[in-house]
């Protein structure tokens, strides 16, 4: 089940392990409610079980694994119910990020437009993975709360987005609709940037509404 991950260093790190497990989760090669074992993984990444263990300890912590009494730790497999909490509870910071697009710094402004371009060029290389283009589509979605000087607010964006993060993934490797999501993106800071507040607002509230019902679709949450 797991050949085909590997280390780039024989050595074993907690770090390099806990990674690769990333990597197999973000493209795919483990599925939602897969087992991870820690002598499988062992065996196949050539370390010790403690180091495993320790990974996925990591990977648990960030909402990409969980662990259950008698049944050890699996893959995380998404919920419709709270993948709709997460997207009306990121209205709630991301709007206000947006409503303070006039107060807010102008550091904070450019960060917003250095995370789409970032994001942007993400979708446009050939190369990137569907890990790095999950991290840029949420560091553009952190940015907007990082418009209301908040530090408070922001490490609640960060909790929040650590439970989207396989959905977000697992839905761009289903749709690969990373171009159309871009475009959104976009749309949005022109809203922004033509100090548009109340459309901003309004575009911001219907793409999180569509984000969390496209999810749940294209993973078969809803019934």
């Amino acid at each position: 089940m797991f050949e085909s991950l590997t280390l780039d260093e024989p050595a074993s790190t907690v770090d390099r392990v806990a990674d690769e497990l990333r990597r197999a989760v973000f493209e795919g090669e483990l599925e939602s409610g897969t087992p991870l074992r820690e002598h499988g993984l062992a065996e196949s990444l050539g370390v010790g079980r403690s180091t495993v263990r320790e990974a996925l300890t990591i990977l648990v912590a960030e909402g990409l694994a969980t662990r259950a009494p008698n049944k050890g730790v699996a893959v995380a497999t998404p919920e419709a119910a709270s993948v709709r909490d997460v997207c009306a509870a990121r209205w709630v910071l991301e709007g206000a990020g947006v409503r303070n697009w006039g107060d807010a710094s102008a550091e904070a402004r450019r960060a917003v437009h250095e995370s789409l371009d970032a994001y942007i060029s993400a979708v446009h290389s050939e190369r990137s993975t569907y890990r790095e283009l999950n991290e840029r589509h949420l560091a553009f979605h952190l940015s907007l709360v990082a418009l209301t000087g908040s530090p408070r607010l922001v490490a609640m964006q960060e909790h929040l987005v650590l439970e989207l993060k396989l959905s977000l993934a697992q839905v761009d490797r289903i749709r690969r609709n990373a171009h159309d999501q871009a475009e959104d993106h976009a749309a949005l800071v022109r809203l922004l940037d033509a100090d548009r507040i109340d459309d901003a607002e309004q575009f911001l509230e219907k793409h999180l509404s569509d984000a969390a019902h496209a999810i749940c679709k294209a993973l078969g949450l809803e019934r």
